[in-house]
């Protein structure tokens, strides 16, 4: 499973969100609005995007 990887991109400004979920969107490895980062497909990964789904997008 370690082996898969999740392409996550950031589709909506994290302006007005809660200061937790900014901090995951970060700790994501993303930055300004359609950045992306590809992440190791990981239960803690998958947690923080769960977290955040609302801001992000997902491609397996």
């Amino acid at each position: 499973m370690a082996d898969k990887k999740i392409k996550v991109t950031l589709v909506k400004s994290v302006i007005g969100t809660k200061q937790d979920h900014r901090a995951t969107v970060r700790g994501l490895g993303l930055g300004k609005l359609n950045s992306s980062a590809v992440l190791e497909d990981t239960p803690a990964v998958r947690g923080m995007i769960r977290k955040v789904a609302y801001l992000v997008k997902c491609e397996g």
